[in-house]
Order: structure tokens, then C-alpha cells, then sequence
């Protein structure tokens, strides 16, 4: 586990506790009594201003840990116990909730106001400022020191540009910043909300919240009691995998199988068949005269081109992802199973809903608690080897580079390329020019949200170098 902030750690912590009362057949009992357990009298809570405040908080972080989100809340006093029932009730989760939502309750505590003036200020006689405020939004006290009149500030920073003496500081709203389409603001109350036309899922928000306010979508229930029921339940599991725990594979799979998954399928399988159809798909693009193509295996990136750059779609390949190529052959093998994918990306629990052979997604992160709550030693594990093999390009798809490098070693010719990893604002920009102008560098251009391709997506359960040296680790045995 490398997890780099408590919020994540807590939330780590949380699912576990969950999944433990549920494998010991105490959730519906005991789910009442778990935060005043959690959260006593007498404990002084750290970082909120009570208890109270924590129990709260806990209670709505619970509830997305059962699938559910505040827009499910009706009545204030309905116990936890009873969103319980209502999970063991439905036959699937509400598929018109959004994949990402914002916890009310724990956004409270980010400034509305993006510039603040420090001690720093000496009071100058020049006061560039006051001249360059256009909302005359700062004045002085007695002793010549700035403010900023924050009922007047519009937060256009000239202030901040202005001081010689850097005074005035910029504190940002840690979620807006994160997010490369502006798709989070503030609401009349300084709530923060989720702009569903404009979200592309890429999960960068997950982890940028230093309160833990904003969820993705859980289903980590739903799979687990339909393995209580009996039913086949089938795990397609990401090439990024070989990224995560930081063991051998084989254990990894050992351990999915003792969590109760019929049968482990690589997605790299899938990957192979993505590779062969955007090899003969970019191939013929460009001897028709198509300037270039862009991968389309990332749907944070493909969500990007289609809410906000449409003039990019028609370079975007219509290849389908590894998850929907490995989905249909899993369903072609067990017709009547349960297909749960297995990645470290948010925005694939929003490409799930477009095809009806995924059922569920889950993420590293919800995994790793699920064994530890299940008291699942990787180490313990009866090594399990899937039957499908997949080549070691398939599983390079994870890595940066990754899916560009498969497509030219399948065509076998030299090819003109050009990676963009990272979907920040210099890079969207980028791509936006790119479809303007029907120009780009390189002919097959892979497009990835994620800094170092999937291996660092947003709900991995190793991160950085860490990640790297992992991947890397197991990709040599392949």
C-alpha cells in the first residue's frame, strides 16, 4: 500500500472495516453502532471542530461506500443500517448518478477567495495594488497595510502580479486546480459541484481533495454478495496490474481467487485484438489522407475530445479499448457470468456503462481494501496462472508509450509518432490546436490521461517510482 495522504489511508481504512463486518455477517447488524465505536465521547477529532462534525462526515463517506451518494438521502435521520438493506435490495446500482460526486458535508473548509494579503506587506507608497485592483477591492489600515475587501474581489489576480514584495499569496481551491476542463465550481454556499456535461472522469479530483469530499461511484458490494449467491463472477483484470501489491502475479491472482472470483482473465488479451484493429484502422486512415489518428483505449481522453474539443472526434480511432474486446470474449466463455473489470482509472466505471457485457468496475484501490478486509494474505495465497497468454506488447498498454509502440511492432514499418501522457491544461491545449488545424507532428498519436499512462491512474494502489519498478519488474518475466 502507498498511499500518500491520510484522507486516502481512512478511506482505505473504512472500506476494510466494511468488508470485514461483511464477511463476518455483522454489516446489517452492527453498521449502526460502527461510528460511535469509531468516533467516542471523548476522542478529540483531528482536523474538524467535533465529533459530531467526524461522525457526520463518516456516515456520508459510508453511504458511497455502499454505492449510494447524498442525492440519496431523503430523510437525515435514516440509519445507516437502513441504506444497507436498501444495497442487499437492488439488482444493480442507479446507473443515472453521476461516476464522481461531492460529499456536502466534508467540502467545507477550502477558501472562497483565491488571494489573500500576508504580513509580508510593507505598506508601499506606490501601491501597484490598489492601482491595478479593476473591482477597488483593497484598502489600508492605519498603519499602511493592504487588505482585500473579499465581497469586492473577483479573484482576477493583478493584485498578486503587482506586489514587488510578493505579499499577497495565491491559495487555490485544490479540486478546481486539478481539474483540467473546469468542470468542478463552487456553488452560493462555497459547495463544490460536479459539472457532469463538462467531467471527462479523469479522477484527478479524487486525490487532489484534501478532505476527502469527492467519491467515484463504489460497487464493491454488488460484486461481493453476488459471489455470496454462488453466481460465476469473472475478473478482467487490467495490464496495470502488474504495476500494483509489489508481488508476483501469480500470488496476486491466488488472491482474487480466494476472494471469490470463478476465473481471472487478462485484459491484455483484449489488448491484442486492440492493437490488430487500430494497426489496420490507422494504416488505412493514412492512405486515405487522414493527417493523423489518436488512440482511443483511454475513456477520460476520448470523453475530453467529445465534450470539449469535437473538432478532434474524427481523429480519434473507433478501435474499442482492451476492457470491451476481453468483456466480450469472457462473455463468449461464461454467458451467464458477472464481468468485473479490474483497473486503476475512474473514468472506466463511466466507459462501463456503455456496454452491456461489463457489469462492474473496481478499482485497485477498492481491492486491496477487500483482501485486507477479508483477511487475504497475498503471500498465503495458492499461486494461480490464467489460461489465456497474452505478449508482452499487449501488456505494455499500461505504460506510456505503451499502446503507440504495440501498433508499430504489429505493423513492423517504421512509424511516425508522438506520445502526449498527462491531460493538464498545456496538453489539452496542445490537442485543441492539433484539431483545429488538422496538423500534428506525428502521425499515430497516443493520448493518455494519466502522467505515466495507466500505471498512475487515479485509484492505484502504488504510486510513482514505485509503480515503475514494479511494472517493470514483472513485464521482464512476460
Amino acid at each position: 500500500m502507498a498511499y500518500n495522504n491520510n484522507v486516502m489511508f481512512v478511506r482505505y481504512q473504512l472500506l476494510s472495516k466494511l468488508v470485514r463486518m461483511w464477511k463476518n455477517d455483522e454489516l446489517l447488524g452492527k453498521i449502526d453502532r460502527m461510528l460511535l465505536d469509531m468516533y467516542p465521547r471523548k476522542r478529540n477529532p483531528k482536523g474538524r471542530c467535533c465529533i459530531y462534525k467526524e461522525r457526520a462526515v463518516m456516515k456520508y463517506k459510508t453511504m458511497a461506500m455502499l454505492g449510494f451518494d447524498m442525492s440519496d438521502e431523503v430523510d437525515e435521520g435514516e440509519r445507516l443500517s437502513s441504506y444497507v438493506q436498501r444495497m442487499l435490495d437492488r439488482d444493480m446500482p442507479d446507473d443515472k448518478r453521476g461516476i464522481l460526486s461531492v460529499m456536502d458535508e466534508a467540502c467545507s473548509s477550502c477558501v472562497k477567495i483565491n488571494y489573500e494579503i500576508t504580513h509580508l506587506c510593507r505598506g508601499c507608497v506606490a501601491r501597484p495594488c490598489y492601482t491595478n485592483c479593476p473591482k477597488d477591492a483593497i484598502t489600508y489600515d492605519r498603519e499602511g497595510k493592504a487588505h482585500i475587501d473579499h465581497e469586492k474581489c473577483i479573484s482576477c489576480g493583478k493584485c498578486h502580479q503587482a506586489c514587488p514584495y510578493h505579499a499577497i499569496v495565491y491559495m487555490p481551491v485544490p479540486c478546481e486546480e486539478a481539474c483540467p476542463v473546469k468542470a468542478i465550481s463552487k456553488d452560493e454556499y462555497g459547495i463544490e459541484h460536479i459539472d457532469a456535461d463538462k467531467c471527462i472522469y479523469c479522477g484527478k479530483c479524487l486525490n487532489a481533495c484534501p478532505f476527502g469530499a469527492i467519491f467515484d461511484q463504489c460497487a464493491v458490494f454488488d460484486v461481493l454478495k453476488r459471489m455470496k449467491a454462488g453466481k460465476q463472477v469473472i475478473a478482467m483484470v487490467a495490464p496495470s496490474v502488474l504495476a500494483q501489491f509489489g508481488k508476483p502475479m501469480e500470488q496476486v491472482y491466488g488472491a482474487f481467487k480466494a476472494m471469490g472470483f470463478t476465473d481471472i482473465i487478462e485484459v491484455a488479451v483484449g489488448a491484442e485484438e486492440t492493437t490488430r484493429r487500430e494497426s489496420e484502422e490507422f494504416k488505412e486512415r493514412i492512405e486515405e489522407g487522414a493527417p493523423f489518428m489518436t488512440t482511443s483505449c483511454c475513456p477520460a481522453y476520448v470523453n475530453l475530445a467529445r465534450k470539449h474539443i469535437p473538432d478532434l472526434v474524427k481523429y480519434v480511432s473507433t478501435t474499442a479499448s482492451p476492457m470491451v474486446y476481453t468483456a466480450e470474449y469472457a462473455r463468449s466463455k461464461y454467458p451467464d457470468a458477472v464481468n468485473v473489470f479490474i483497473s486503476p482509472c475512474a473514468s472506466k466505471k463511466a466507459e462501463c456503462r456503455e456496454y452491456d457485457d461489463v457489469d462492474f468496475v473496481l478499482t485497485f484501490r477498492e481491492v486491496e481494501a477487500v483482501l485486507e478486509g477479508m483477511e487475504i494474505d497475498i503471500d498465503k495465497c495458492e499461486p494461480y496462472t490464467p489460461s489465456e497468454v497474452a505478449g508482452k506488447d499487449a501488456h505494455g498498454f499500461a505504460k506510456t508509450g505503451g499502446v503507440f509502440t504495440a501498433v508499430k511492432n504489429h505493423l513492423g514499418e517504421d512509424v511516425q509518432g508522438l506520445v502526449i501522457a498527462d491531460l493538464n491544461k498545456k496538453n489539452i491545449a496542445l490537442l485543441r490546436a492539433y484539431a483545429k488545424s488538422g496538423k500534428c507532428p506525428g502521425k499515430m498519436v497516443e493520448v493518455m490521461s494519466c502522467p505515466n499512462g495507466c500505471i498512475s491512474g487515479p485509484c492505484s494502489c502504488s504510486e510513482n517510482g514505485e509503480a515503475t519498478r514494479n511494472f517493470d519488474a514483472e513485464l521482464k518475466k512476460k
